[in-house]
């Protein structure tokens, strides 16, 4: 019998027996694909109850990508082993998810092609000038393992000036205090780029393929035309099945690669075709 690809998505917190309103499009678009549907408590999932957060997924009907709000790469990997327990897989593996999810994981592959970055794990050291060196002098960006604030642009995200010790440590410590409990593995320092107005481009990539090219979530209404060569050897290099990467065009002209995601986590802008997405996703299937 062959298996059918299967997608766990979250469930709603309030009607548990369907899927959460952000992607219930989603699943009508697996399933018109003939793809199979499952779900998770997130909200379960989170507070560390990875047994009751699968409670729902049916014995031995796996494998299945997973399609939901973000999970810490910890929380992953319990996801992961709960429905081992319940003979099911996912297709994309703890250690895959941390790789794509988190900039330590896929910066090295993408070193060429993204702006210089250094980090630490957890809180930042005391002394920041250390962590911020090998970046020079000039502006940088802080973030953590995963996101940044760059709504609180000025407040907690943009340096004017690394090598300014004062303005460094304001930047990261509200940096830090905003984000709180929920401060993904450590703090990162990138150098910044200026990039030209027009958006960012997010490519889907599935086993090493772009099937969809969207605009950016952020500016929907802006869908840039990168090209692709150069990050396709990347995203193969780095191996999870299912990445995003988000492109942006350098004042000098040159295309960059602004962050790179594991799919399943990746928000689709409003207007997005999810059905080409989908139906690509459940024709990959399990290898």
């Amino acid at each position: 019998m062959t298996e059918r690809t299967g997608f766990l998505f979250c469930s709603d917190p309030l009607r548990p027996n369907r899927p959460d309103p952000h992607f219930a499009d989603e699943a009508a678009a697996v399933r018109a694909a003939g793809g199979g549907t499952a779900l998770v408590d997130h909200d379960a999932l989170l507070a560390g109850d990875a047994t009751g957060a699968v409670a729902r997924v049916a014995r031995d009907s796996g494998p299945y990508w997973y399609r939901g709000w973000m999970v810490p790469s910890d929380r992953y990997a319990e996801l992961e082993r709960a429905l081992a327990v319940r003979g099911c897989a996912l297709l994309i593996g703890a250690a895959d998810y941390r790789r794509a999810h988190e900039l330590p994981g896929w910066y090295e592959v993408f070193a060429d092609l993204t702006p210089r970055s250094v980090w630490c794990d957890g809180l930042p050291p005391d002394d920041l000038q250390e962590l911020a060196a090998p970046l020079g002098p000039g502006p940088g960006i802080v973030k953590d393992f995963v996101k940044s604030r760059k709504h609180e642009w000025h407040e907690a995200c943009y340096v004017p000036e690394l090598s300014d010790r004062g303005q460094l440590a304001a930047v990261v410590g509200r940096f830090v205090e905003l984000q709180g409990s929920f401060l993904a593995g450590g703090v990162v320092l990138r150098a910044f780029e200026p990039f030209v107005p027009g958006g960012e481009a997010r490519v889907w990539w599935v086993d090493g393929e772009p099937v969809l090219v969207t605009a950016h979530p952020d500016t929907p209404d802006r869908l840039p035309d990168p090209p692709l060569g150069p990050v396709r050897e990347a995203v193969r290099r780095l191996g999870p099945r299912w990445v995003t990467t988000d492109l942006a065009l350098r004042e000098d002209g040159v295309w960059r690669v602004v962050e790179v995601g594991d799919g399943q986590v990746s928000g689709l802008p409003a207007g997005a075709a999810a059905g080409e997405l989908f139906a690509a996703l459940t024709a990959a299937g399990p290898h």
